[in-house]
């Protein structure tokens, strides 16, 4: 599952985070910047890095203000806020009309399908449905933070932040080929190509 990949420093941050918030910001960064170079290191194009450059500016922000005010009341929301800004991210990806998963899908697939209808139709959907739950569990862990739950709530709400929008990018791409090879009796190879995205 290669579009988890770029998930990697803000799962970091959370596992981290438990030695101390600042650690798990600083690890953050340092992954996302890692991600970053070997990306940039193996020639892809910068456009279709958004995820990682978003990841970055979230971590430098938030490792200064955690190791400024390690006392800082902005630990006791973290989850809520790296949610967010990862909301934040998809809705403007989609805003603009380049939709984060298209940089991941465009890893994965040849140059001859990057402006098929159905490739880019199915990345907004992707992308509507990763802002959806980022959104969604945004809120529900400031509800969580705002009312002392701990972590024994704030963890299974997080995994599902990420696990639901994930089985449904797995499962998606392949209902539209299916749905595709019904109605015209062929299927689309960007359909095929971006169930990874």
């Amino acid at each position: 599952m290669n579009y988890l990949r770029g998930f990697i420093p803000w799962i970091a941050f959370a596992a981290v985070s438990s030695f101390g918030w600042q650690w798990g910001a600083l690890a953050g960064l340092i992954l996302g910047l890692r991600l970053l170079w070997q990306d940039r290191k193996a020639g892809l194009a910068a456009d279709s890095l958004i995820l990682e450059r978003s990841t970055i500016a979230f971590f430098a922000v938030l490792t200064t203000v955690a190791f400024a005010r390690t006392d800082s009341g902005v630990q006791d929301y973290t989850g809520a806020l790296s949610l967010g800004w990862l909301a934040v991210t998809a809705w403007a990806t989609l805003a603009v009309k380049r939709p984060f998963t298209l940089g991941i899908a465009r890893r994965q697939t040849p140059a001859s399908v990057w402006n098929n209808p159905v490739f880019l139709h199915i990345n907004v959907v992707l992308t509507s449905v990763w802002a959806a739950a980022f959104t969604v569990t945004a809120g529900v862990l400031a509800a969580v933070s705002a009312a002392h739950l701990g972590d024994a709530v704030s963890i299974p709400v997080q995994v599902a932040g990420f696990v639901l929008p994930a089985l449904f990018t797995s499962r998606y791409p392949d209902r539209v080929r299916a749905r595709m090879a019904a109605t015209t009796g062929a299927t689309t190879p960007s359909a095929t190509d971006t169930q990874e995205a």
